[in-house]
């Protein structure tokens, strides 16, 4: 079998983000400036949560205990199973 050839490697570094450069000059600035303030936000009712579930705060302390002294019980096929699950209910038509 041919070695397989990957190519240079490059070292890690943080990405750099800049705005990308307009050739307009100050211009399309002040017109994005003019339209975000004659903009309206309309909510929708379908994305609305609705009133929220009850939360056991002594239970969601108790688990975050033993997730950081390593006690909670980490069961691979019950992670894969509500994987499954997850990707079946993302997949389904309401």
């Amino acid at each position: 079998m041919p070695p397989i050839e990957v190519g240079s490697t490059r070292p890690v570094s943080a990405v750099e983000a800049r705005p990308p450069r307009t050739t307009g000059g100050a211009a399309p600035a002040r017109a994005a400036k003019a339209d975000k303030s004659s903009a309206t936000v309309v909510r929708s009712e379908a994305l609305d949560p609705g009133e929220m579930p009850p939360v056991d705060a002594e239970r969601v302390s108790m688990i975050r205990r033993a997730i950081e002294t390593d006690t909670y019980p980490m069961l691979p096929f019950k992670v894969a199973d509500a994987m499954i699950a997850a990707g079946l209910l993302l997949r389904t038509k309401k």
